[in-house]
């Protein structure tokens, strides 16, 4: 940012976070020194074939590492720290975050061999991190995982806070919002609020976790055969009064999905969830427990294709399978992007002939996030001069904006950014002032930024229309074919008619690669060239489709 802001300037940026739900992690610079909030991950779509998480370009981080003080943790939700193992591969970050939150670290650390590198240091409420420039301190605010802040950074020019996920639930399961620290944060001065939008647009107040809890404790106590319960894992508090429903109903737990396993493991450990021993059994011994008496935990709300539910759904795990007396309970709701996956599995679970309980129709899940009833407490709660917000899609974003102006911020002090675009401001002023790097990042299988906008178009071609791949061996200086070319196809059915399109295209490259010879300059990029442009035109005709040919030509 130093090309952008003045001397005398904060500089606040979304690195990610801005238009979108995910990717979280927010910059804020005065002169030599940065405090990074939160590194989230962000989860593709249906249409980004191959991608296990997007995260953020991290180049204004590590262009200035030798200013950056901490990377300071609102909650532990994997749009909040799933990036965290990306983002210090390479750079030495001091990690500032809630007990919770940094169990959940360390166990994502170790996975990617990189704990021995970091540096955490755990933060309540009552911390305070003081630089020469910048202090940072914490207030406890509800959302759904425990140990969940708001931050406040204090500059020379003010304070600037940061809301993270949070809602105003004054029946929670865990610690309440400390109303007193966020009013006397407003009573002192607040000069830039950064707000949570996901929920802008639903004009009630959220309904609060204990909620849910007495209808969870409800539905156990009627169904009286086998429950398979699904909920997100890092949502601890959800877990937290399944847990203590079943042992109200005398129920045994049998857990699937590694991210529940960890969440329960780490949510033991440090006291949210408390159970008796016996609580949980072993998935191997499964079957040894009377079906009337268990609760199956699991994940897969969102559809995802490997997690524990959907392959109960296809008939694809290999220790449960559907009965007809079963309760599945999708304690959840869907992440955008996701809908048709989550109904394609409610489909199949009833079709198998499951009682399937949505939150559609039952009040199985609440949000984490404020709506804009809460949002209008915040506002008066903090009493900002200029507002910022944040974490959520557009027009989530413009709704948080009219929000802020109904509740008496200066229409003219309210910016909707993108990600990259850079707030510079003093005490009496604010003004856009240029953009740093905030492109999206690809992670999967072959490494990180690996994977482009072309690579993607190029696997969601391969999906639509397949490929064909042609081995073919010449001599260039007898003008000759050695051998009959070799055509494999992939995408295609595998029938009669198939090998009869691979009889037909192992001709056609035949008589293609004839004809080339009898001119006098072709050359084996001219030969590739017309295999392609032939083949082509033939499925154009044939079929309608476009499928990728592949030729491979050895020259001996």
């Amino acid at each position: 940012m130093d090309r952008f802001i003045k001397k005398n300037e904060v500089g606040i940026a979304a690195i990610g976070g801005m238009g979108e739900i995910g990717k979280n992690t927010y910059a804020i610079q005065y002169r030599d020194e940065i405090i990074i909030i939160d590194a989230g991950v962000k989860f593709p779509g249906d249409n980004m074939l191959g991608i296990d998480y997007i995260i953020p370009d991290y180049t204004y981080i590590k262009n200035n590492i030798s200013k950056v003080k901490a990377l300071v943790i609102t909650h532990g939700h994997e749009d909040h720290i799933g990036g965290i193992p990306f983002l210090i591969r390479d750079l030495n970050i001091p990690i500032y975050a809630g007990a919770l939150a940094i169990g959940l670290i360390k166990s994502k650390l170790e996975e990617h061999n990189l704990l021995n590198r970091a540096k955490l240091y755990e933060v309540d409420e009552q911390s305070i991190i003081k630089f020469k420039y910048l202090t940072v301190e914490f207030h406890n605010t509800t959302h759904s995982i425990p140990d969940a802040f708001g931050v406040i950074v204090s500059t020379p020019q003010g304070k600037i806070v940061h809301t993270g996920d949070y809602k105003f639930d004054f029946t929670p399961v865990g610690c309440p919002p400390n109303l007193f620290k966020m009013a006397k944060t407003g009573e002192e001065g607040v000069l830039c609020l950064l707000a949570d939008s996901t929920n802008s647009e639903r004009e009630e107040f959220t309904m609060s976790e204990k909620e849910v809890g007495i209808t969870i404790s409800n539905i156990l106590r009627k169904v009286k055969n086998r429950i398979i319960f699904a909920t997100f894992a890092s949502n601890v508090f959800r877990v937290k009064q399944v847990v203590e429903s079943c042992i109200e109903q005398n129920r045994k737990i049998v857990v699937f999905g590694r991210s529940m396993e960890k969440a329960i493991k780490i949510g033991t450990e440090l006291g949210y969830i408390k159970a008796p021993k016996d609580t949980f059994v072993e998935a191997k011994h499964i079957n040894q427990i009377d079906p009337n008496k268990l609760l199956i935990l699991c994940t897969g709300t969102q559809g995802e294709e490997l997690a524990a539910l959907t392959r109960i759904a296809h008939g694809t795990h290999k220790k449960i399978t559907i009965m007809p007396t079963d309760t599945v309970i999708f304690a959840s709701s869907a992440i955008p992007g996701n809908a048709l996956s989550i109904n394609k599995s409610i489909d199949l679970l009833s079709k198998l002939g499951a009682n399937v309980i949505t939150s559609s129709i039952n009040n199985v899940h609440t949000s984490g996030h404020g709506a804009k009833e809460e949002q209008k407490l915040m506002f008066r709660l903090i009493r900002p001069k200029y507002f910022m917000p944040i974490h959520g899609e557009y027009r989530m974003q413009v709704m948080h904006a009219k929000t802020a102006i109904q509740c008496d911020v200066k229409k003219e002090n309210t910016f909707i950014l993108e990600n990259g675009d850079i707030l510079a401001l003093t005490k009496d002023t604010a003004r856009v002032a240029g953009k740093i790097e905030a492109g999206d990042v690809y992670v999967d299988g072959l490494g990180i930024g690996d994977i482009g906008n072309v690579v993607i178009k190029d696997r969601k071609e391969l999906s639509e229309n397949g490929a064909i791949i042609i081995s073919v061996v010449l001599d260039m200086n007898k003008r000759k074919i050695l051998g009959v070319p070799d055509v494999i196809t992939k995408g295609f059915s595998q029938n009669n008619e198939t090998k009869d399109i691979i009889l037909i295209l192992k001709d056609s490259i035949e008589k293609t690669i004839t004809n080339m010879f009898l001119e006098e300059d072709t050359n084996i990029f001219c030969i590739r060239q017309s295999i392609i442009e032939n083949l082509h035109k033939f499925f154009e005709k044939d079929s309608g489709r476009k499928p990728v040919i592949i030729p491979t030509i050895i020259e001996i």
